[in-house]
């Protein structure tokens, strides 16, 4: 479940308890986490509910000024059910830490070197984890799509495979583009792995 930035940094601060969604299938279920820009929220709770039922209250804790714009903003989607999903904060999102965390043991070193060899092997493009590390380190802050073009891919599958390493503490985004990170900086001092 994607929530914008703002409607993220409500839920962390409190603010937003509550999203409406319009889907064909419910998209998540009560007790799943996922990140947010601000941290990891959790689904409470999942409900179909009626859209002519929404009050402008509901609407105000979803982050919306009020009921009837909300609703439009639902019938865009013309199919579906209307879901109002009860959220929580859950708590920081954990790569912040792990990417932040620079005292890597050689056996850190092993183990982040065997997740991105498994990463090559798996791409059906080839092996990519160590030059996009390298473009990523030599042009901090530059557009996924100027980066991609570099490496001849396409943006959005560069952009996928940036999030695994992300995943792994080795980068982290900006509004535009991204850095290697204090994690990844250690762990490309300390790796034997080279550019292929």
């Amino acid at each position: 479940m994607l929530l914008p930035p703002k409607v993220a940094h409500g839920v962390a601060d409190g603010t937003v308890t509550l999203a409406f969604r319009r889907w064909r299938k419910q998209d998540v279920v009560v007790g799943s986490e996922f990140r947010t820009v601000s941290g990891v929220v959790r689904v409470d709770e999942v409900a179909v509910v009626d859209p002519a039922a929404i009050t402008d209250d509901e609407a105000v804790a979803a982050g919306w000024p009020d009921a009837d714009r909300l609703r439009r903003q639902l019938d865009k989607v013309t199919d579906g059910e209307t879901y109002r999903v009860v959220l929580s904060w859950a708590g920081p999102d954990p790569r912040v830490a792990l990417r932040e965390s620079a005292d890597l043991t050689d056996d850190d070193v092993v183990a982040i070197d065997a997740k991105l060899e498994r990463l090559d092997r798996a791409s059906s493009h080839g092996p990519w984890t160590m030059a996009t590390l390298d473009v990523i380190r030599r042009r901090p802050h530059t557009r996924a799509p100027d980066l991609a073009a570099e490496m001849g891919r396409e943006r959005d599958p560069f952009k996928i495979d940036v999030r695994k390493l992300k995943n792994l503490g080795l980068t982290r985004s900006f509004d535009v583009g991204y850095e290697v990170s204090p994690r990844g900086v250690a762990y490309l001092e300390k790796t034997t792995r080279r550019l292929v």
